[in-house]
């Protein structure tokens, strides 16, 4: 139950009976939750259960947790080995080259890619925006993209773009749509956050983690090439998957 399994009396002992067959199950067998991490009691709980061994799992957050506990087992003088195990599909956690999920997740990935493929072929002026996982990395967008060879444009939260005048996006799209007559464009979650607080009314938000809610790329990135494109061409036909 992620961190908050630390504060739960419902704990079980992982016998080799019992971890037998998790590797053919999807999901998360040992549970997971967002936020509970309270440092101090969680020290409290490993020094009171007398836990030798720590083996936290998770993404970039989780790891800073780990470290937090890492720290304060530590001060406590307690004899506790405290490890994190770097797992995310964001691939987003520095020193390692490829953390656990995110060669499943580029697979996925591509198989939005490709619907989103064959729906523009099959229309004039077709248009596919893919909404893909990634905060402030974009790795899950760009591998995606290169594996697929079905895509036009990638929009990542590392290469800022810009939508109008010569070299942007805008401009980028009538030139495919003349060349070919559809194009599919993968964008990170995270891309163009600026532009989207720039003309909505941006509330700082935050999800059970900590962390800041992102503001919808998807929706907002289909509107305004459906606005632009009117301009220059027939009304293209926009298909927007996430």
């Amino acid at each position: 139950e992620g961190y908050k399994g630390f504060y739960s009396k419902n704990t079980k002992r992982l016998t080799t009976k019992v971890v037998n067959d998790i590797h053919k199950l999807g999901g998360t067998f040992l549970r997971t939750s967002r936020g509970g991490h309270d440092t101090q009691k969680i020290v409290d709980n490993i020094e009171d259960r007398g836990i030798n061994q720590v083996y936290i799992i998770g993404g970039d957050g989780t790891q800073k947790g780990a470290a937090l506990i890492y720290e304060e087992v530590e001060k406590r003088r307690l004899q506790v080995a405290v490890a994190g195990i770097p797992k995310t599909i964001d691939n987003d956690i520095a020193v390692i080259d490829k953390s656990f999920g995110f060669d499943t997740a580029v697979e996925e990935a591509q198989r939005a890619i490709n619907a989103a493929h064959v729906e523009v072929n099959s229309v004039e002026n077709g248009i596919g925006i893919v909404k893909l996982m990634g905060r402030y990395s974009g790795f899950i967008a760009m591998y995606a993209t290169l594996a697929s060879r079905d895509v036009d444009c990638c929009l990542i939260p590392e290469s800022p773009f810009y939508l109008e005048g010569r070299g942007g996006l805008f401009e980028f799209i009538e030139q495919s749509l003349k060349e070919n007559g559809h194009l599919v464009i993968v964008v990170a979650e995270g891309a163009g956050q600026e532009y989207i607080a720039s003309e909505v009314h941006a509330v700082n938000e935050k999800d059970a983690s900590g962390n800041k809610l992102l503001l919808d790329v998807g929706p907002w990135l289909s509107h305004k090439i459906k606005v632009e494109c009117i301009i220059f061409t027939s009304l293209p036909c926009i298909f927007h998957t996430c």
